[in-house]
């Protein structure tokens, strides 16, 4: 088991070409054990192509990932999954029409002991015993445990996708975009839910356009410009200014210019 900050993933001269253009350009990052670190950038920086190289949605063309110091190759997302990489993307992969604890199991379901059980019959009761604790532990509030997702606000089918996430996570928890589509409130919910996640011992890698989000709930921001790493801050160090300055290049023609 790694102890706090201590290298839980690093990505070495990671590349990926789409025809011609190139999403990745030898990146390398790291990401510490324990953390919430932030990955910001523009349209086009590499934010998004990092995530599906790292949850096994996408190979990259070159380079290494290792995991725990050792090199792995995530050639699927369930080989992520097996790592202990689960993702939560934009579109939150939830099933509509099946209650909170049906999609915390989704694919995963607990079937009764015995004979029933190898006819197929499922376990409900205990799968809800667990979705409400796992809810509950993470500061979820749901309000019916059997009713269908569909009638749920953005903020909560957000924090049951996080949920899901973070009860079958057992090293990294991925984020993309986990507050893109949502208000005011819901969003303060989702980065409450990001602190509940890193003090249960999840590490948490946060990408965001909402630069002032990242500084509020991350540790470190890592920021991304053409697919390369370009600066690594502190975020009780840095400010929105400075993350614009080095995902334009304005800092970097500032500190040329002096």
């Amino acid at each position: 088991m790694l102890s706090p900050g201590e290298n839980i993933l690093e990505v070495r001269g990671l590349t990926k070409a789409y025809g011609h253009v190139e999403a990745l350009r030898g990146l390398d990052m790291t990401v510490r054990a324990g953390e919430v670190l932030g990955v910001v950038g523009d349209n086009g920086a590499g934010k998004s192509t990092f995530i599906r190289m790292i949850s096994g949605v996408e190979r990259p063309d070159g380079g290494q990932i290792l995991l725990d110091g050792s090199e792995v190759q995530i050639s699927s997302p369930q080989v992520a999954r097996r790592l202990g990489i689960q993702t939560v993307y934009q579109d939150l992969a939830l099933a509509a029409d099946l209650d909170a604890a049906s999609n915390l199991f989704i694919g995963r379901e607990i079937r009764r002991s015995g004979l029933l059980g190898k006819l197929g019959f499922l376990d409900f009761r205990a799968m809800r015993t667990q979705a409400v604790e796992t809810f509950g532990g993470l500061g979820v509030a749901i309000q019916d445990p059997a009713a269908a997702i569909a009638g749920y606000s953005g903020g909560q089918q957000q924090g049951v996708a996080v949920a899901r996430a973070v009860h079958w996570a057992k090293k990294m928890l991925l984020l993309d975009e986990p507050t893109a589509a949502l208000g005011v409130m819901q969003t303060r919910g989702v980065l409450e839910l990001i602190r509940r996640v890193k003090d249960a011992g999840v590490t948490v890698v946060l990408v965001s356009h909402n630069m002032v989000d990242v500084l509020s709930v991350c540790d470190r921001v890592a920021v991304l410009r053409l697919g390369r790493l370009v600066s690594v801050h502190q975020a009780a160090d840095a400010d929105v200014d400075i993350l614009v300055g080095d995902l334009t290049g304005a800092s970097t023609i500032a500190r040329g210019n002096r």
